[in-house]
């Protein structure tokens, strides 16, 4: 018999500081749905998703070519 085990819901922890949802978007150019998707996996660590943005080899956009 197979056993069902439920997991409660879990919080990640928070590495390094936050990013907004706009401003990662806008850091990798990424449409509103994808940065959605990956902010909802991943959480909106800024360490954890500019590692994850490195392997997928998305580099980040200058502050300059930001208009920042």
């Amino acid at each position: 018999m197979t056993d069902v085990i439920e997991h409660g819901t879990t919080r990640k922890v928070l590495r390094g500081r936050a990013y907004s949802l706009t401003e990662f978007s806008r850091k990798y150019r990424l449409d509103q749905d994808e940065a959605t998707r990956l902010f909802d996996k991943f959480g909106p660590s800024a360490t954890e998703l500019d590692l994850l943005m490195a392997a997928k080899r998305r580099p980040p956009v200058s502050l300059e070519a930001l208009g920042a």
